[in-house]
């Protein structure tokens, strides 16, 4: 860790419950922080009557006023012509123009997505951005890559997908080995949809032949078998929310049991730091804060619905992203493949 003062530039306005959110996330994760520089994008009189009437302590923090905001409904053509003093904007020139920071969103996934690739640009030979993101298995943990920035994918792109995440894994975890999988309906070749047997082929016939152990069901995803998970954002992002719901169901379902009677209670008591491991290990608040992995800059997607905790942890990760300088290693990694 750097003894450099970092600046992370954060879209007040982006997501449900904003700025209150975005704001009480940034209180959150500045108690342990409070050498990081936070620069909120957004409409000022907004955030500022936020922090005075919640009596937000924040430290180290600068408003930049924008007047205009990017809703969920605006079109790429609307996104990319009309939305130049939004905070999503603002906030990502603001990152292309000041190397060594980076940039929050909970807002529209698709206008982060287009205007990072057009504001902070790609690496040399990729042609989209993937929203990256680590999620539990019985292991570790495994990359998976698109979360929902490319509905649609062509098998070139799943290519350069798995050349991003197997530079990206060999930074975060060098002690490993990846195997590479793609998300699919059977492990049989000729299973699933074209474009993925293209991929499959296209990854089998380079330099990642010996990583790749071809298709992955989703039933496989947390048994660790896997490192690096490919898939088009559609599916990924459906299974992404999938998780995340039977997550939630799975630990209100273990409280209301518990609650039953007084043995059920008793038994809880018993269990209650193997419990809080478990439920820590599958909360996905926690895993929240997704990388747009493939541009030159840093750019992070956290989920609109996130709470203040959650949001605290997109923060977490971006620092992390910052301090440790991990896009250009990114970047460096990808040109010596």
């Amino acid at each position: 860790m750097s003894d450099r003062q970092l600046t992370i530039a954060i879209d007040a306005m982006g997501g449900e419950q904003s700025p209150y959110k975005t704001l009480k996330g940034s209180e959150i994760f500045l108690q342990n922080n409070q050498q990081v520089n936070l620069i909120f994008f957004g409409n000022e009189h907004n955030i500022k009557d936020v922090i005075r009437a919640h009596k937000l302590k924040l430290s180290n923090y600068d408003i930049v006023n924008c007047t205009e905001n990017v809703s969920d409904e605006d079109k790429p053509n609307t996104i990319l012509r009309s939305r130049k003093e939004s905070s999503i904007y603002k906030g990502l020139t603001y990152v292309r123009d000041n190397p060594g920071s980076g940039f929050i969103s909970a807002g529209n996934t698709a206008a982060l997505m287009i205007l990072s690739r057009l504001i902070l640009g790609m690496i040399n030979g990729i042609d989209r951005p993937a929203i990256c993101s680590d999620i539990p298995n019985k292991k570790s943990f495994s990359l998976m890559l698109d979360l929902g920035a490319n509905v649609q994918v062509e098998p070139s792109n799943l290519f350069q997908f798995a050349l991003m995440g197997y530079s990206y894994f060999s930074i975060i975890d060098p002690n490993r080995v990846p195997k590479i999988g793609i998300i699919n309906i059977g492990t049989e070749n000729n299973k699933g949809l074209e474009f993925l047997q293209e991929a499959h082929d296209l990854i089998s016939d380079s330099f990642l032949k010996n990583n790749f152990v071809g298709f992955v069901e989703p039933n496989k995803i947390t048994a660790g078998e896997c490192d690096i998970l490919l898939s088009d954002g559609f599916t990924g992002n459906i299974i992404l929310k999938t998780a995340e719901g039977l997550s939630e169901f799975i630990t209100s379902n273990l409280k209301d049991i518990f609650k039953k009677s007084f043995k059920n209670n008793l038994a809880f008591k018993l269990l209650e730091n193997d419990l809080k491991v478990f439920k820590d290990q599958i909360n996905p608040e926690k895993y929240n804060g997704a990388t747009l992995i493939g541009l030159n800059g840093i750019s992070i997607k956290s989920h609109g619905s996130a709470s203040p905790f959650a949001f605290n942890c997109a923060i977490k990760k971006c620092f992390d992203f910052i301090d440790n300088d991990l896009n250009q290693q990114i970047i460096n990694n990808f040109k010596n493949l």
